[in-house]
């Protein structure tokens, strides 16, 4: 068993998942440090995939949301003139006979053609729910699984490497999109079929792979040290400073006249010291309510 962090704990670890491991899995190797708080991670990797897994810890998981808001870059692997029930090299994979090959430049038209919001299917092999059941349980039972196409934002489509039938695709998009599903439609444009052999988030908002902490070897002390503010997940948002009163009125769940730096739904609260202390809503007539209120390590005198 690994050693503890006793003191009470809350902020964000950015980890880079190695191939073969779950999500899950991840948020459980980093449960076993903090317990007794809570940790959760903000967007599943398949276990194909490596790189970014975002893990909030304590207070820190009321933040989820707000990471899972924030854009993702991905760099993905494909084979072409391929197809598979599980639109990558895991499942069962067939090739196509006699399909088109694909010249780099009509891979760079079609890449146009999905910028934007787009209409996606979801593969068969996901964890959404189809009646109150996980998509990939039903589809591995062989039940026939049709997801409706939802849309997701594309915010760019960059070749980084195409010999026939492989390429590399970096892809920076919204939550909810996903890799392999893109792959397959951008290849079905040109007329053939991809499969995704390797996936890596590189980035997640401000949360790089550059930056992200390995699991093997850590210890209590390292992952108290790499662990970042709640704030974080919350940075690119518009923010006030709170002072005393106005947090105490906060905390009692009470509402409170504050000027925003702009116009905005949600407005951010921060202590002097730029910690996270509330989330705040509209209450009308230039006032704001607390969504979420956060214990700090500035104490209310």
């Amino acid at each position: 068993m690994p050693e503890r962090i006793t003191l009470p704990i809350s902020g964000i670890l950015n980890v880079a998942k190695p191939a073969g491991m779950t999500s899950r899995r991840v948020v459980d190797v980093v449960q076993r440090f903090v317990r007794p708080a809570k940790a959760g991670h903000a967007g599943t990797l398949d276990p194909l995939a490596t790189g970014v897994l975002v893990v909030c810890i304590g207070q820190a998981t009321r933040l989820i949301e707000y990471v899972q808001r924030m854009p993702k870059t991905y760099e993905g692997t494909f084979l072409l003139s391929r197809t598979s029930d599980t639109e990558d090299v895991e499942g069962t994979v067939v090739e196509l006979e006699n399909p088109p090959q694909p010249t780099r430049a009509a891979i760079d038209e079609a890449a146009t053609k999905f910028l934007g919001t787009i209409q996606q299917r979801p593969p068969a092999y996901s964890a959404l729910k189809v009646q109150g059941q996980r998509a990939y349980d039903l589809a591995r039972a062989g039940k026939a699984v049709d997801l409706a196409p939802r849309p997701v934002e594309i915010y760019g489509i960059e070749v980084l490497g195409y010999a026939y039938p492989e390429l590399r695709l970096r892809i920076r998009c919204g939550s909810g999109t996903y890799v392999r599903s893109l792959g397959r439609d951008l290849a079905e444009s040109l007329g053939t079929g991809a499969v995704m052999s390797a996936l890596v988030r590189t980035a997640i908002g401000c949360f790089t792979l550059a930056e992200a902490c390995d699991l093997e070897g850590m210890t209590a002390e390292e992952l108290s040290a790499r662990l970042q503010s709640p704030s974080t997940a919350v940075a690119g948002l518009p923010s006030v400073v709170l002072d005393e009163r106005e947090r105490r009125t906060l905390n009692f769940g009470q509402s409170i006249e504050k000027q925003a730096p702009c116009a905005t739904d949600e407005l951010i609260g921060l202590t002097e010291s730029g910690e996270l202390c509330s989330i705040l809503e509209p209450a009308g007539e230039g006032r704001w309510k607390p969504v979420n209120n956060f214990a700090v390590d500035e104490p209310l005198v």
